[in-house]
């Protein structure tokens, strides 16, 4: 059980807050490029990401080890762009700020995503069963490549009204 639900039914939450978090942040970042501010969106995106970085703590382990790094990383990142966002308002350098966390919170949801998916999706597993292999190293690199043209272009672009 983890807070009352079963593991199968905390797993589902988990998943479900996870792909609310990466589709409504892949909104946010799409608008960021094209200079629009989507505050209700974002919110969702902070929110649920802070919500499935944080629910990761929550499924048993006997060591601390990959998923628990990546959760410190992201929760740091994000504690940094609601700082920005809400605390510094985007003015002066908390624009950049924000803008490159809230890249960096998404990526590492995504980058979570494709390591699931190499574990869960037979035909990906098969294509890389100890998740070192190309193909696996690909779908990575091919991730970080697009997150840190999407991130550049919105630190160009996003300059938000007051």
């Amino acid at each position: 059980m983890i807070l009352g639900l079963s593991v199968g039914a905390y797993t589902t939450l988990h998943v479900i807050i996870s792909i609310v978090a990466i589709l409504s942040g892949l909104v946010v970042l799409l608008a960021m490029d094209g200079n629009r501010r989507l505050d209700a969106l974002t919110a969702l995106f902070l929110i649920t990401t802070v919500l499935t970085s944080a629910g990761g703590f929550l499924f048993h382990s006997k060591m601390i080890g990959p998923p628990h790094i990546v959760g410190i990383i992201s929760l740091a990142d994000l504690a940094v762009a609601l700082w920005a966002l809400y605390l510094g308002r985007l003015a002066g350098v908390w624009r950049p700020v924000y803008v490159i966390t809230a890249t960096i919170a998404l990526y590492l949801n995504v980058f979570v995503l494709v390591v699931q998916a190499f574990g869960k999706v037979p035909a990906l597993h098969a294509l890389a069963p100890n998740g070192n292999e190309p193909p696996f190293a690909a779908a990575q690199g091919l991730t970080l490549v697009v997150f840190v043209i999407l991130g550049y272009l919105a630190v160009r672009r996003y300059r938000p009204a007051s």
